[in-house]
């Protein structure tokens, strides 16, 4: 009897042990106190989960052509939002906003995009400001 409760507490802590957990890595890599602007040409977008990644080769400091990487949302996420696989192109002249890595490395927490040659804003987090209220109109008369 004694050998038939333990099996059965220890299949139940098995059991329980299995069950699925719900986790997610945090984002205290990226420093949120903190905005930096990138201007280069996208060398990739990839539309993937669990995070989506736009990598983009700019010029550092020096001059020196440096691939930087963009993390942001799954494509579940970004298509909520409006944003599509073929939102963003290879070769395409940008701006990027992010939220830089707190290590220094080229990487940031997407923000938004600016595409250079069009001046179309993608907003990957965040929201777009506001708009101006309308005037008052004029009283007639």
């Amino acid at each position: 009897m004694r050998k038939a409760a333990i099996c059965a507490v220890g299949l139940g802590a098995m059991l329980l042990g299995s069950s699925p957990v719900l986790a997610h890595h945090s984002g205290a890599m990226f420093d949120s106190s903190k905005q930096v602007s990138v201007t280069g040409v996208i060398k990739e977008f990839e539309y993937t989960n669990p995070h989506s990644w736009v990598r983009v080769m700019a010029p550092d400091s020096t001059g020196k052509i440096v691939e930087w990487g963009f993390e942001s949302e799954g494509p579940s996420t970004l298509m909520r939002n409006g944003i599509k696989r073929s939102a963003l192109k290879e070769g395409e002249k940008v701006t990027v906003v992010c939220n830089p890595m707190r290590d220094g490395r080229p990487a940031g927490a997407l923000m938004r995009v600016t595409k250079i040659d069009t001046g179309e804003v993608i907003y990957f987090r965040g929201r777009p400001p506001a708009a101006a209220p309308a005037a008052p109109a004029a009283p007639a008369g």
